[in-house]
């Protein structure tokens, strides 16, 4: 319900002005019906600014048509008052060029006010402070007021903004394999007693050795992977290919004397697979148009009777490439445990230099002072020239509120219309309160955390339902603070599952605003003992007028 005050005091002032008869008297005394009503009663922070429209309806019979009536809003409160333009208005027979009211017929007029927010300005109240002029004769009139108290729950608004902290990519454990190869004659499945002494199969034993006697690694599993060339025949080559399988896991066998926990034979038949590499990555003549041949064709005996038809190329192709097709594979696979996070404390501290890139971006990710995670992510970026690094440490200094020094290493990354760069340029203009340009940032990134942004700035400038449609479905405190100032409490709840200070005062909003008054004083005293500012916040908040 609309407040509605009465014009009395004005009825006094005019006749008094006017020194009429008591005729124009008893009708000048239809003042007590002019009435003011103010929109929003309780005065809102939209941004930076407190909007009002204040409307006053005249009664007819009224408004002597000789007489001037000038209105000044004025917001006042505890150590400040701002006051707002003043309106004029006229009667009929007054030569000059304000809003003209009617005597007979009355008359309606609005106008627009704005304020600028202040501090104090939570516990304060409109005024209309207003003089009538009859003739030479001024008379001012009391002030009284229309509007008391300014919302600012608005302000609650996180603007530090949302976004993505570049992923180390470092891994507790890295998976890992070791191999060797042994080749056949062709048509053959016989393992030449000098294959298990040529140079691949030394290096994998002597890996295995390697593996055994690092308390940091552990054996997996070992596929053995026998192939043939494709010559000959599909059929054939499957059956060659599957005795290729069985001598070779025999051979595994006598190469090992500790048996394998987890051993995997496969018999692949014809290598289709490694000859398109092995010609890819050869210089002979014709490559191009034998990888032609294996892209048009996939019918194995097409493609064996199209190379066939290149006589030369196929000489070539049998002495340079299908012997290395004819072969069994030893692949071991293994865990090595990598650094714990203690671990890496420790070499971050006595031997920065041994550590790569994703070891240094995960010592700076667990370590919460600034400074020192400055200078690991520019190790980071010094040594390897590290993106993430860089990335991270605006992203780092983002969120200490510090948006020139975060620049500072945005301008340096090599992608700039990279989404996520973009999303912290964003942040950054935000932070500085450029919603402008924070806009253009965010509507360029297009990421989740930029729309979330983007709703952010929708709360700041009021258009709360737009920042509800983009706050949806993120579970921010935002997405809650945007449901009730759009005044959907019961979606605001939903969201509210965290226990933080923050989402208790919200929490406390809502009871107060539904008229739970119990559970509102509950929950503003949980919140001011997790947040001492939100104590003292609660004192002159509007929204608790009818709690405290």
């Amino acid at each position: 319900m609309k407040k509605i005050l009465a014009f009395a005091a004005l009825t006094v002032l005019v006749l008094s002005a006017s020194s009429c008869a008591k005729s124009r008297a008893e009708k000048m005394a239809l003042a007590e019906n002019v009435k003011v009503t103010c929109n929003p009663e309780v005065l809102q922070l939209v941004g930076d600014n407190i909007p009002a429209e204040i409307t006053v309806t005249y009664p007819e019979d009224y408004f002597y048509p000789n007489a001037i009536v000038s209105v000044t809003p004025v917001l006042v409160y505890e150590g400040g008052s701002q006051v707002g333009p003043t309106f004029t208005y006229q009667g009929e027979n007054v030569k000059d060029n304000y809003t003209v009211i009617s005597h007979d017929n009355g008359g309606k007029v609005s106008q627009k006010v704005n304020f600028k927010y202040d501090k104090g300005v939570e516990k304060s109240y409109l005024e209309l402070r207003g003089k009538c002029t009859y003739g030479k004769t001024t008379i001012e009139i009391a002030p009284f007021k229309v509007a008391e108290g300014v919302n600012t729950t608005a302000q609650l608004v996180d603007l530090g903004g949302t976004f993505a902290v570049a992923e180390d990519g470092y891994q507790y454990v890295l998976h890992k394999s070791t191999e060797g190869e042994i080749h056949y004659d062709v048509n053959s499945a016989v393992v030449k007693k000098s294959e298990l002494r040529n140079q691949s199969i030394k290096e994998l034993q002597a890996a295995l050795e390697a593996i055994e006697n690092d308390a940091r690694t552990n054996v997996t599993g070992t596929q053995i992977i026998a192939y043939a060339s494709p010559e000959g025949g599909q059929k054939l080559n499957a059956e060659l290919s599957d005795k290729r399988a069985g001598t070779a896991e025999k051979a595994w066998n006598k190469l090992n004397d500790k048996k394998a926990d987890d051993v995997q034979v496969k018999s692949i038949g014809q290598d289709w697979e490694g000859f398109q590499t092995a010609v890819s990555e050869s210089n002979i003549k014709d490559k191009e148009l034998i990888l032609r041949v294996l892209n048009m064709y996939s019918d194995p005996a097409v493609r064996e009777s199209e190379i066939r038809n290149m006589s030369q190329v196929y000489t070539e192709l049998a002495d340079k490439v299908f012997p290395e097709l004819r072969r069994a594979r030893f692949v071991t696979n293994y865990d090595y445990k990598n650094f714990t996070d203690e671990e890496l404390a420790e070499l971050a501290d006595k031997a920065v230099n041994t550590l790569d890139e994703t070891a240094l971006l995960k010592v700076a990710a667990n370590t919460e002072d600034t400074q020192r995670k400055a200078v690991l992510y520019n190790i980071a970026e010094q040594k390897f020239g590290s993106q993430k690094a860089l990335y991270n440490l605006a992203a780092t200094y983002l969120s200490k509120g510090e948006p020139s020094v975060a620049e500072h290493y945005l301008d340096k990354l090599a992608d700039q219309k990279d989404a996520a760069t973009l999303n912290l340029r964003g942040v950054a203009a935000l932070l500085k309160k450029n919603f402008d340009a924070a806009s253009v940032y965010f509507t360029q990134a297009g990421t989740p955390e930029a729309k979330a942004n983007l709703g952010a700035i929708d709360i700041a400038k009021g258009d709360y339902a737009a920042a509800v449609k983009k706050l949806a479905g993120t579970g921010s405190v935002n997405e809650a603070l945007a449901n009730i100032l759009n005044g959907d409490l019961g979606a605001a709840s939903k969201v509210l599952t965290g226990k933080d200070g923050l989402t208790d005062y919200l929490k406390a909003i809502i009871a107060a605003r539904k008229g739970d008054i119990a559970n509102a004083k509950a929950l503003i005293k949980a919140a001011g003992e997790k947040v001492s500012a939100l104590a003292t916040r609660a004192a002159t908040d509007i929204e608790f007028a009818n709690v405290q």
